[in-house]
């Protein structure tokens, strides 16, 4: 059995290895995902947009997430390749070290071997307090849609120098406090070129330009199922293949490692 763990990401990442990731949140995806090798799964928030209908993901509960990463982790129990499993901890169900401590605890409890956490200096804290306990954590900076109303929107993020600056700190000082993992979405490539560049975690981007170490979509993204205005970043890899959904999800590994996707079209500069 090939079970990867934060170790195996952090080998890739030492040795220039791209990885993948998808978002997804049942058994039958979940199995797919796996024979597809496809290294990651999130089991995100943003099932309260695809699954739910909601507009943003702020109404989804820890019960939701907890929930669906039960059903995930099921879905893997019998698969020869088992990707990580991350979990997000949804909306201000993190808003102290205790309160994470415990809302983290469910959800490893429920299957995940680690938690998302969006935002940056006012997380350090839990961030320690997660990684001195021995919880792998991942952060979350650029577009946190948690937040979306107070960035005004989903627009891209570190677009000028101050903001970019900032978003480099805040990446430093999240690998400074135990963080183990970092996503970096709808920012500039050069911004997330230089913060993969400079910290030693493994850094997934979507919408943050092909020098991340890893992608990661939505599973309904890429599958061309998700309704609507579709972010700049998505890529329908079902449409055309005849291998049906695993192929799509074997042709985004393949794309990923190399280098194929994302394109300059799928990128903020």
């Amino acid at each position: 059995m090939s079970k990867i763990t934060i170790t195996t990401l952090e080998s890739k990442k030492k040795n220039a290895e791209k990885f993948t990731c998808v978002t997804a949140y049942d058994a039958s995806f979940a199995k797919l995902v796996a024979q597809s090798e496809i290294e990651t799964l999130l089991v995100g928030d943003s099932l309260g947009n695809v699954i739910q209908g909601e507009q943003t993901t702020v109404p989804v509960t820890i019960e939701e997430i907890s929930y669906h990463m039960s059903c995930v982790a099921r879905g893997l129990r019998d698969q020869t390749n088992q990707p990580l499993l991350i979990a997000d901890m949804p909306y201000m169900s993190y808003t102290t070290p205790e309160q994470t401590i415990e809302n983290a605890t469910y959800l490893m409890q429920s299957g995940a071997q680690m938690v998302k956490l969006e935002g940056g200096d006012w997380l350090l804290d839990s961030v320690y307090y997660l990684s001195e306990r021995g919880l792998n954590v991942c952060g979350h900076l650029g577009l946190t849609p948690q937040t979306v109303d107070a960035l005004g929107g989903f627009k891209v993020q570190g677009a000028t120098d101050a903001q970019a600056e900032e978003i480099f700190n805040q990446a430093v000082a999240l690998e400074e406090a135990g963080a183990r993992l970092l996503v970096l979405e709808c920012v500039p490539t050069t911004l997330a070129k230089r913060i993969t560049e400079t910290l030693l975690i493994p850094v997934i981007g979507i919408g943050a330009g092909p020098y991340t170490d890893s992608q990661v979509l939505v599973i309904y993204d890429m599958l061309g199922i998700t309704t609507g205005k579709k972010p700049r970043f998505v890529k329908d890899f079902l449409t055309g293949n005849n291998s049906g959904v695993l192929g799509a999800l074997q042709s985004f590994h393949q794309a990923v490692l190399t280098g194929e996707y994302p394109q300059k079209e799928h990128c903020f500069e």
